[in-house]
C-alpha cells in the first residue's frame, strides 16, 4: 500500500474536507480563554477574577494536556479525542450557567479548570496527523517540502483561529450577550471536534496501541533541545496572556470592554499571513536565525505597545505585534517537529501546546492583578519582558546549536 500510493499528494490522503474540520475543531480551543475571560469579567465586575478563571482553564490544559499526548502515541487519536471533545462540549455548556448563577468563585474556578482539563488538543493533534501522514505515504523528493508545508499551514492555521476565535468573542458578546461566545464554543466543540476525531485521517495513523518497543521513554521528550522549545512557546504564551488581558483593562479603562477581543483579533491578521509565508523564505534563511529575527520585531512592537495611549496606536502596535508572532510559532513548532523523539510526535506537541497555554494563564491572572493594582498602562508593559524572554531563548539556541539541527535539512536551524 505504501508503494502504490508514496507517489500522490498530501490532500490525496486527507482530501480537502480535512482541512475545514480541523479548523473549526480548533476554534473551540481557541475561543475558551477569551470567552471565559469575557463572561466573567462582564458578570461579576472583576479583571482579577476574570484572569484568575482563564488561569484555571491553562492549568487544566496544562495538566491534562502531556497526558492526552501520551494516550495518543500509546492508544491513537480517535479512541482519545472523541469522548475528551463531548465532555468539553458539555462543560463549556454548563460554564455561563455557574458564573450567572452568583455561586462562588471558587465555583467558577473549578469549573473553568474541568474545561482546560478536558481542553480538545486540535492543533497539536493535526499537526501530528499530517506530519504522520507526510512522513509515511509521501516520497522522498517531496517529502522534507511538505513537511514545511505542513508546518507553515498548521501555524497559520493556529494564529487564524486566534483571530477568528477572539473576534467571534467579540461579535457575539457585543450582539448577544456574554456568554453567547461559550455557548457557540460548545456547540462546535459537539460538532466539529467529533467529527475531525472521527475523520476518515485518523484511521491512517491510528492503529491500535503501539509497541512499547518503536516508541522512545518519556524521558527523552525532557532531553534539552526539546525543553528549550518548550521554554520559548512558554515565552510566546506569556506574551499572549499578558498582551490579552492587558488590552482587555485597556478597553474597559477606555469606556469600551467590549472592544477587546476585537482588538486582540487584529494581531492574528498579521501573524496568519506572515506565517503563511514562511514556507517561501530561502532555505539559507536557516530556522535558529528566523527565531532572532521575528522574535526582535516581537519585542520592537511590543514597546510601541507598552507606549500606546489611545485606541488607534494601539490598533497599529497590535498588526505591528502579530508580525513578529506568527513566524516565530512556526519556527519553534518546525523546530519541534524535527526535536520530537521518535513515537513521541503527539507528547512533544501537546508538551509545546500545554506551555503555550500555562503561560497564557499565568500571565492573565498575574497581568490582572497588575492591572487592578496599579493601571493598565503599567500592565501594557509585560508583553515586552515575554517578547524578551523569546528573543533571549533564541539567542541560547543559536549559541548552543544540536546535531539535530546540524543534519541537513531544507530550513534546519
Amino acid at each position: 500500500m505504501t508503494t502504490i500510493t508514496r507517489d500522490r499528494s498530501l490532500i490525496h490522503h486527507t482530501g480537502w474536507g480535512y482541512f475545514p474540520v480541523a479548523f473549526l475543531a480548533r476554534l473551540p480551543f481557541a475561543m475558551m480563554v477569551v470567552g471565559v475571560l469575557t463572561l466573567v469579567s462582564s458578570a461579576t465586575d472583576s479583571v482579577a477574577l476574570a484572569g484568575l478563571t482563564s488561569g484555571a482553564v491553562g492549568v487544566g490544559v496544562v495538566v491534562a494536556g502531556p497526558l492526552i499526548g501520551d494516550l495518543v502515541d500509546r492508544f491513537g487519536q480517535r479512541p482519545v479525542l472523541l469522548p475528551v471533545g463531548i465532555a468539553n462540549g458539555v462543560l463549556l455548556s454548563l460554564f455561563p450557567v455557574v458564573v450567572l448563577s452568583g455561586l462562588p468563585d471558587a465555583a467558577i474556578l473549578a469549573a473553568g479548570a474541568l474545561i482546560g482539563l478536558t481542553a480538545p488538543q486540535a492543533a497539536a493533534l493535526s499537526r501530528t496527523r499530517l506530519i504522520a501522514i507526510a512522513r509515511e505515504r509521501i516520497a522522498e523528493p517531496r517529502r522534507e517540502r511538505t513537511l514545511s508545508r505542513v508546518m507553515s499551514y498548521e501555524s497559520a492555521a493556529d494564529e487564524t483561529a486566534f483571530v477568528v476565535g477572539p473576534v467571534l468573542v467579540g461579535l457575539l458578546a457585543a450582539l448577544f450577550a456574554p456568554w453567547a461566545p461559550i455557548a457557540i464554543a460548545a456547540t462546535l466543540s459537539f460538532a466539529f471536534v467529533t467529527a475531525f476525531a472521527l475523520h476518515s485521517t485518523a484511521a491512517l495513523v491510528d492503529r491500535g496501541p503501539h509497541p512499547a518497543a518503536g516508541r522512545a521513554p518519556l524521558s527523552a521528550v525532557l532531553s534539552g533541545p526539546v525543553l528549550l522549545l518548550v521554554a520559548a512557546t512558554f515565552g510566546v504564551g506569556l506574551f499572549f496572556g499578558s498582551t490579552l488581558t492587558s488590552l482587555t483593562a485597556f478597553a474597559k479603562a477606555s469606556g469600551r470592554p467590549e472592544l477587546s477581543g476585537l482588538l486582540y483579533g487584529l494581531m492574528g491578521i498579521g501573524s496568519a499571513v506572515l506565517a503563511l509565508t514562511v514556507m517561501l523564505l530561502p532555505a539559507r534563511f536557516r530556522l535558529s536565525w528566523r527565531w532572532l529575527v521575528f522574535s526582535g520585531v516581537l519585542v520592537a512592537s511590543a514597546a510601541g505597545y507598552a507606549l500606546a495611549t489611545d485606541l488607534g496606536a494601539v490598533t497599529v502596535m497590535l498588526c505591528l505585534m502579530g508580525l513578529g508572532v506568527g513566524p516565530t510559532l512556526v519556527t519553534l513548532f518546525s523546530l519541534a517537529g524535527e526535536r520530537s523523539p521518535a513515537g513521541r510526535s503527539a507528547t512533544t506537541m501537546t508538551l509545546l501546546g500545554s506551555a503555550l497555554t500555562l503561560a497564557q494563564a499565568i500571565a492573565a491572572a498575574v497581568t490582572g492583578a497588575v492591572a487592578e493594582a496599579a493601571s493598565a498602562q503599567v500592565a501594557m508593559l509585560l508583553p515586552v519582558g515575554a517578547a524578551s524572554l523569546v528573543l533571549l531563548l533564541g539567542i541560547v539556541n543559536s549559541r548552543v546549536r544540536t546535531r539535530v539541527d546540524g543534519a541537513p535539512h531544507s530550513v534546519r536551524g
